[in-house]
Order: C-alpha cells, then sequence, then structure tokens
C-alpha cells in the first residue's frame, strides 16, 4: 500500500519533468504542419484536421472497438514474449553454455522479417486473434530475451561474492542485489519490445484481420482518406505513448530508485 501511495505521489513530479519529450511532440507537429503546407493536404493533411478527423472517430464510437481490438492482441503477445523471454534469457544468463547457444538462435530470429513470420502464422492460423498474437510475440521475443541475457551475464561476480561471504539471506540477494540489475537491462528490453508490438500488430491486421485498426487503414487506404488513415495511425502512437509513459515509465523510476540514492 506504501509502495502504490509513493507511485501516486510521484506522478506529478513526474509529469512535470516530461517537459522535453513534450517540447519534442511539439516540434513534430511544426514539422508536420511545415510539410502540410508545402505539399498540401492531398498529399498530408495538416495535424488540425487529423486530430479533428480522430476526435469524431472516437465521438462516434468507431475508433474505441479497433482500438480495443488492437489493444488486446499487441498486450497479449507482448504479454508472452515479456513472460517467456524473461524466464528464458534468465536462465540462459546463468549458465555460459546456454548463453553461448543460445545467441545463434536469438540472431536468426532478430534477423527474420516480421512479414515471413507473418506469412507462416496466417498459414498456421488462418484469420483471427491468433495470427497478430503470434506474430507480436515472435517479434518480440529475441528482444526481451536478449535484454534478459545481457543482465544475468553482467552481474558483478564480486557482488555474488561479497553476498555469499556475508551470508546475506536469500530474499536479499534476490531484491536488494539480483534484481535491481537485472530489471536496468530488462526494462529498456520490454519499453522495445512494447513499440515493436503495436508496429507489427497493425501489419499483422493490415494482411490478415476484418477488425482492428490495422483492417481500418486497410478500409481508409481503399477509400484514398488520408485524414482517417492519419487519425489511425495517430490513435496508435498515442495508445503507445499512454502505455510507456503513463504506466511502464513510473513503475522503471520507481525500481530503480536505487540508482538516484547511489548518485
Amino acid at each position: 500500500m506504501n509502495l502504490l501511495r509513493a507511485w501516486f505521489a510521484g506522478i506529478p513530479a513526474y509529469l512535470w519533468s516530461g517537459w522535453g519529450a513534450i517540447a519534442s511532440l511539439f516540434l513534430l507537429l511544426a514539422a508536420w504542419e511545415g510539410v502540410s503546407l508545402a505539399y498540401g493536404s492531398l498529399i498530408l493533411p495538416d495535424p488540425a484536421s487529423t486530430i479533428a478527423k480522430l476526435r469524431d472517430l472516437f465521438a462516434s464510437g468507431a475508433a474505441w472497438p479497433e482500438l480495443v481490438t488492437t489493444a488486446r492482441r499487441a498486450m497479449a503477445g507482448l504479454a508472452l514474449a515479456i513472460l517467456a523471454g524473461s524466464l528464458l534469457g534468465l536462465a540462459a544468463g546463468v549458465s555460459m553454455t546456454a548463453s553461448m547457444m543460445s545467441r545463434p538462435l536469438v540472431t536468426v530470429l532478430l534477423g527474420m522479417p516480421p512479414i515471413a513470420w507473418l506469412v507462416l502464422a496466417m498459414l498456421w492460423f488462418g484469420v483471427g486473434d491468433g495470427t497478430p498474437v503470434f506474430t507480436v510475440f515472435i517479434a518480440c521475443f529475441p528482444v526481451v530475451f536478449s535484454g534478459a541475457l545481457q543482465g544475468a551475464r553482467t552481474l558483478d561476480h564480486h557482488l555474488k561474492d561479497m553476498a555469499r561471504v556475508f551470508r546475506l539471506p536469500a530474499r536479499m540477494r534476490l531484491f536488494d542485489l539480483y534484481l535491481p540489475h537485472v530489471v536496468s537491462y530488462l526494462f529498456p528490453a520490454w519499453i522495445n519490445a512494447l513499440g515493436t508490438s503495436w508496429k507489427v500488430v497493425v501489419m499483422a491486421e493490415l494482411l490478415s484481420s476484418s477488425d482492428g485498426i490495422g483492417a481500418a487503414l486497410a478500409v481508409s487506404r481503399s477509400h484514398l482518406d488520408m485524414e482517417a488513415t492519419l487519425a489511425w495511425v495517430a490513435a496508435v502512437v498515442l495508445a503507445l505513448l499512454a502505455v510507456e509513459y503513463l504506466l511502464l515509465e513510473p513503475i522503471k523510476r520507481e525500481v530503480e530508485r536505487w540508482r538516484e540514492v547511489d548518485a
């Protein structure tokens, strides 16, 4: 309960510290406006028109079902990748043999384009949730696995020896010694996987589903509706930013509070 109160109490300070990110978003909007003025709305509608279209989509209720469907698929595939990738990566990082054996497999998975997995998934799972969820999982798994592997392999052996010499309890070793170090590698991997999951799920829906934001993008493309296309893209970006900055980043700041103490 105290941890939850501390997390909520730190939200205002965290939001205030995000002025740099907000400034970069305004710079992006300014560049978007400039390109729209230079090439016209037929090529790139201006931000105001896109925001108005996005507001209409939400007001009419058309956006919510598609957004929820896409989010469900992305989060399901991401959760499976985080669970399997973290556990297997940590297990492989404990053993030098397992680490060396897993590296070529991870390289193969990272090098294989998601579109290839998508084609295979369409053959295996057909139309439905299985194809986008599997594609997200297989695209995010090596990213999480690599982060967990590096976190386990780079743990300072001197700290392990110190813990053994001073006979630290197992709980203290886990939560005060091993976990903070591993999490510092896992969280960046999770955030990278989060961005990958949304990109991949939209691509998978675009080619294999009849619902979700990807399917809505396919419809707007067929109608040559640039405003609707950009509005759906903006919906994906806003959802991604909300998950990252309102959920993952505050948790990361709380977990890595020990870094501020060391500083």
